[in-house]
């Protein structure tokens, strides 16, 4: 029996990680939209693929993400490869690649940190802009 994937739990995971609110999700999704409609749509199992595809363009996450992600497949699958990994550890790295590959890491993450705030300001000016 093939188990469903509820689509508006997962437009909630994603907007929540990306911290953005209801009501930026609505305002992106235009003048139709409200935060009452965006929560209407975080509640529904199967989203039609249009408004997928809108909702995933502005989190800027494929809309396949959203279709297929399951939460629980995915702490499962993440707990098995960290107990796998302490049994199959290979001593044979350099020390300071994975140090500069962290670096880089974090800096990719700070960076697209950096890019969603930018973006969260260029939504409030909007949203300012259009109440003065």
């Amino acid at each position: 029996m093939s188990e469903t994937i509820h689509h508006g739990r997962n437009i909630k995971r994603f907007r929540e990680m990306l911290g953005i609110k209801q009501e930026g999700l609505a305002y992106e999704l235009g003048e139709e939209w409200t935060q009452k409609r965006v929560s209407i749509l975080e509640q529904k199992d199967v989203i039609e693929q249009d408004i997928l595809d809108q909702v995933a363009k502005i989190l800027k996450v494929p809309a396949e993400a959203i279709k297929n992600f399951d939460e629980e497949k995915a702490i499962f699958n993440i707990q098995n490869n960290y107990d796998n990994a302490n049994q199959n550890v290979n001593y044979q790295f350099s020390p300071i690649d994975k140090w500069i590959e962290a670096v880089d890491d974090i800096k990719q993450l700070y960076e697209r940190l950096l890019q969603s705030e930018k973006e969260k300001i260029e939504i409030l000016q909007k949203l300012l802009d259009r109440n003065l």
